[in-house]
Formats: C-alpha cells, sequence, structure tokens
C-alpha cells in the first residue's frame, strides 16, 4: 500500500550555518527512529560543480542555467515523492534549499519571468509545495569566529557578503506557514539539537514541553531590517486539554491560513499538528469559535540580530500597546542578545498569563 502521508522540509540558511552537519545528523537521528530519509541534493552546487557560471555577465547563460536549475530542482523532489510514496515505513523527504532558495540570487523580475516559464508561481513554491522550512542563520551573523568557506569551495562570500544573503532567503520564504530560524548558539550540538526538534514537531512525534523565551519591551530605536506581516488568530471550541487555533498572517498582499492543534499526552509531552488550509475551510472553521475568547490581532516585526532571531508581536486587540518579544531556541542557560533598539521591561517566560491562549480570554 502506497505511502502518501509523506512530509517535505526544505533546509536552508545563508553561507556557513553548519546544513551539511546538520544533513548528517537528521539522517542518523531519523533512520534509528524507523524512517526513510530521502535527501535531495543541493540543485546549484550539482550545476556549478558540472560547469555553470552563476556569476556570469552572459544574461541569456544565467537565464538558461537559473530556469534549468528549478526545473531539476522541483523534478528531483517529485521523483523522491514518487519513491517516498513507495515505502512501506514511513519516510520523510529532506530538501537541501529549495525552490525558493533560487530566488534569493537574482531580481524580482527576472525569478517571475522563469516561473512563469517554467509553469509555476512564487506563491505555489513558496506556501504549497513544502511542509516546512528550517533556515540555519549563517555563522556571519552571531558566529563569526567559525566562519568559514574552506569546507565549500564553490562558496566566495566575505562576512558581509554572507549576512546579507542570509537576509535575502529568509525574506525568500517569509509567508510559508511553517518557517522556523534556527538561531547560532556558543554550542553548535544545541543548534543541531534544535533541528531535529522543529523535524520532529512537523512529523507529529511528541516532544518535551519547552518554553519560548518571553518579555514585554519597548522600542526606543529604528529596527533594523524587519520583516512585517499582521496575524489574527481565533482558538476554536476544542476538547479539554486541548488547544485548536485559526490563524490568518498577511504579508506583501499574500494571506495564508493555518490551523494548529495542540495537546499533551500522558507522558506530559507536547504534540503539535500544523496544516495549511484554503479560505474558505478558514471562513468555515471560524463559525466554532470559542465564545469565551476574544481574537487576537497583532503586527509582527521578525529581525535577526547577533545570530539570534526575534518576533516582536505589537497587539492591536485585545491590550493595544502590550509588545511582547519572542526568541525560540535558547537554553535557560543561555544569554539573549537583546539589540540596543529593545528596552526590556519584564521577563515573562513560563508565565502562564501571557500565552496568547490566555491572553484571549475574554475579562
Amino acid at each position: 500500500m502506497a505511502n502518501k502521508n509523506i512530509k517535505k522540509i526544505v533546509l536552508t540558511g545563508g553561507p556557513c550555518a553548519g546544513k551539511t552537519t546538520a544533513l548528517v545528523k537528521i539522517i542518523e537521528h531519523f533512520t534509528s527512529r524507523g524512517f526513510k530519509v530521502f535527501t535531495i541534493p543541493e540543485v546549484p552546487t550539482m550545476f556549478l560543480q558540472a560547469g555553470m557560471d552563476y556569476l556570469t555577465k552572459n544574461r541569456n547563460l544565467f537565464y538558461e542555467g537559473e530556469k534549468a536549475t528549478l526545473e531539476i530542482q522541483l523534478a528531483l523532489e517529485d521523483k523522491f515523492m514518487k519513491m517516498a510514496e513507495q515505502c512501506i515505513e514511513p519516510a520523510v523527504i529532506i530538501c537541501d534549499r529549495g525552490a525558493m532558495d533560487i530566488s534569493a540570487y537574482m531580481d524580482a523580475d527576472t525569478w517571475e519571468k522563469i516561473t512563469r516559464a517554467v509553469g509555476t508561481s512564487t506563491d505555489e513554491l513558496r506556501e504549497h509545495r513544502y511542509d516546512a522550512v528550517l533556515h540555519l542563520v549563517s555563522a556571519a551573523d552571531g558566529a563569526e569566529k567559525f566562519y568559514t568557506t574552506v569546507n565549500n569551495p564553490d562558496r566566495h562570500e566575505n562576512i558581509e557578503q554572507a549576512r546579507i544573503l542570509d537576509k535575502r532567503v529568509i525574506e525568500a520564504w517569509t509567508g510559508h506557514p511553517h518557517l522556523r530560524v534556527i538561531n547560532n548558539h556558543e554550542n553548535f550540538d544545541k543548534k543541531l539539537n534544535r533541528v531535529i526538534k522543529e523535524i520532529s514537531n512537523v512529523l507529529g512525534l511528541p516532544q518535551p514541553i519547552e518554553h519560548e523565551r518571553k518579555y514585554i519591551v519597548e522600542v526606543v530605536g529604528e529596527i533594523e531590517n524587519p520583516i512585517d506581516s499582521d496575524i489574527i488568530q481565533t482558538y476554536l471550541v476544542a476538547d479539554p486539554g486541548v488547544e485548536t487555533r485559526l490563524r490568518q498572517r498577511s504579508w506583501k498582499g499574500q494571506d495564508v491560513y493555518v490551523l494548529t492543534t495542540r495537546k499533551r499526552n500522558p507522558h506530559n509531552e507536547q504534540v503539535e499538528t500544523e496544516r495549511q488550509i484554503t479560505k474558505n475551510i478558514y471562513d468555515s472553521l471560524l463559525q466554532q469559535a470559542d465564545p469565551y475568547r476574544q481574537t487576537i490581532h497583532k503586527h509582527r516585526r521578525s529581525f535577526i540580530w547577533k545570530g539570534q532571531y526575534f518576533e516582536l508581536d505589537m497587539f492591536v486587540t485585545p491590550h493595544p500597546g502590550l509588545m511582547i518579544l519572542e526568541t525560540k531556541g535558547v537554553d535557560a542557560s543561555e544569554a539573549v542578545n537583546f539589540p540596543p533598539f529593545i528596552k526590556v521591561i519584564e521577563d515573562i517566560t513560563g508565565k502562564e498569563e501571557y500565552y496568547n491562549y490566555n491572553i484571549a480570554l475574554r475579562k
């Protein structure tokens, strides 16, 4: 019987982010847990090794090379999906970069021309093709002493170029409902463990309950290169011990709708499932809104500072003016590198009254 529940996950990031090492860890970890792990190789590296010059001044060669890169990327993914569907054991596909990475290396008009020629679109490639996108922050941002390109002779970016490229790749994927940005850590193993945890979440495997680091803050300066989006989230009527949330995220005129369910198993581990839904399903599910909770509307500004990824939520309703800063994957023993444009008012990590689920409660 064909296996139809195959998750396809993109592992991406800027130069010297640790993807190669992470792929080895992923294969070892999930193979030992009974999964068949398929890995799609990084297509631009294959092309570089075969003679393609992405820095060419020949615009026609550049166009044909990038178009072929996208075509081969999609073809490889489709073929491996067919193979994975034949597996009896559970299977997962890990892509060493995905289709939207290609867009970070060209202007918007060229990308639009290429996707149209291939018969696809940014919306299709970013929002609908992959189950999750994990972006590993480049060592050039927050772990500079570890930045090197000697392990990949096809890479040549200096630290500043790597930082710029890192942010362009994140922006290319922004809008995906399950984009997770993996911070740099003093200990690289912690970064790898976060990758394993995020993939386990996508696969629906139980995880120890982990508190994100959260702070009430004020903004006292200009935020550098933020990515802005608007979020509307509504909690639905659910069984005791189960939290069901609808979320609409709007970014650059695009709307993405996601249904998330969280529950705890008897071992006090959290199981989270998340799936993208259509607007029609979203509108239908709104009829099941919890009457005891308000809809939350907030403006989100996402940014990277010193290798750490932050999400700043500025509440519109309820509690207009409330600002909560959040960062994930930072151990209790690790210091958070706060940027100078953020003033921390209170550490609210683990304080249940500041969970969105409780903020939404009608008083």
